[in-house]
């Protein structure tokens, strides 16, 4: 293993390649091959500072790597180190690896210390960190190996609860940048507060029908049971009242940022509800996607009447929605993601490929494969692997192409 740290400058990694090509054995019958192979190498600059390690094959002595590199002029002011193997379990450690993003506003040295003794104590090792993002959220991403997935998510997910961020684990593979289609709940998920609370609001109804709410949401009620409650609240309410709550409905901070970044990655986007059709169809037409499903609340002679029609929506049923629509593209289960915040998500968060909770109830935190505790949806990119910065940059490459698009063309 060779190890080159240091003030980064250009031109160290092409030195180093050079001095290490030129080490040379020679072979009966005076024939000279190359006594260096490359096997594996990572580098990481942060302010300026190099750390590059090269694990190399070779057929000479340790003292002809360390001589070709210390006598170097280009290498000068960088310490150099040349190991036999120095972590002979490492190959063995890294056949369990796995993704480990953690989240925190701000993200406290508590927090990583504890974390980092939580895998410690696993027998496992951080082989990397980087940063995925450092606003809203400051979010980094660890690589970590030796450890199999539930001990790891066991106590990884108490020790996030503990010191109050969010953490998400993942086995790594191509399955994970692998992700092709999501499906999220409405409300308190995708827009902002619950529309029935809006409706129960103009009824008159607000304090009966929130309670009831709050109590299915926490899985204390039956779910179809308690819409039908709520919704015989609403009876007599003239049918613009659902025109007068879809304007007024709040998307959650990073929703839209959350979309179109993933309509960019070709993801599939779709939303089910126990909320209302007559507020969902609008609104998956606007944001542009791909599916839709809610219950729908019955209108007769311009007013509710208090019922709804057809199938009520509610945890098997999105849970059906959810393996219908990866059907429907022919997406695998392990490639979806699904966010909510209910009781009634419950199913649908543990049969996707990657299930997140977010904001939500204890009793969804824990079923779920993680949880998402900050006001903004985007956040949920980084437990993907996507950074603030490729974000950003994918935007703005958007935005000059649109630029370009709306140029008026040369005469």
């Amino acid at each position: 293993m060779v190890t080159v740290s240091g003030l980064d400058r250009p031109g160290v990694s092409s030195a180093l390649f050079e001095r290490l090509a030129g080490v040379t054995t020679s072979h009966d019958g005076g024939s000279v091959h190359h006594a260096v192979d490359v096997h594996d190498v990572e580098q990481v600059v942060i302010r300026g500072q190099l750390v590059l390690g090269v694990e190399v094959r070779i057929c000479c002595e340790l003292g002809d790597i360390e001589r070709a590199l210390t006598t170097d002029a280009d290498l000068g002011g960088l310490q150099i180190t040349v190991e036999a193997d120095p972590d002979p379990a490492y190959s063995t450690r890294r056949q369990k690896k796995h993704y480990v993003v953690v989240l925190g506003a701000p993200l406290k040295p508590a927090a990583m210390a504890a974390i980092t003794t939580a895998i410690a104590d696993l027998g496992a090792n951080i082989d990397s960190i980087k940063r995925l993002s450092d606003y809203p959220v400051t979010a980094l991403e660890l690589v970590v190996s030796g450890a199999s997935s539930a001990p790891l998510r066991a106590a990884l997910g108490t020790t996030a609860m503990r010191e109050n961020v969010d953490v998400a684990v993942e086995k790594s593979g191509i399955e994970r940048r692998a992700k092709r289609l999501i499906v999220m709940d409405v409300d308190s998920t995708l827009v902002q507060g619950e529309v029935i609370d809006s409706l129960a609001a103009r009824a008159g109804k607000l304090g009966e029908v929130a309670a009831i709410t709050e109590r299915a949401m926490r899985g204390e009620l039956d779910f179809a049971q308690s819409l039908t409650e709520r919704v015989a609240m609403l009876e007599g309410l003239p049918v613009s009242v659902l025109d007068d709550v879809r304007r007024e409905l709040k998307l959650t901070p990073g929703a839209r940022t959350l979309i179109r970044t993933l309509k960019r990655m070709g993801f599939k986007i779709g939303v089910v509800s126990g909320g209302f059709s007559q507020i969902i169809e609008p609104l998956v037409a606007e944001l542009g996607l791909d599916y839709g499903l809610a219950n729908t609340l019955e209108v007769r002679d311009g007013v509710l009447t208090g019922q709804v029609t057809g199938r009520i929506v509610d945890r098997a049923e999105k849970l059906t929605a959810l393996r219908e629509f990866a059907a429907a593209y022919d997406i695998p289960m392990s490639q979806t993601v699904a966010v909510g915040d209910g009781a009634n998500d419950l199913d649908m968060l543990s049969a996707a490929g990657l299930g997140i909770a977010f904001n939500a109830k204890p009793v969804v935190r824990e079923g779920s494969h993680t949880a998402l505790n900050h006001p903004y949806l985007d956040a949920l990119l980084f437990f993907l692997g996507i950074s603030r910065d490729e974000v950003a940059a994918d935007e703005a490459r958007e935005d000059a192409e649109d630029a370009a698009g709306d140029a008026p063309s040369p005469d």
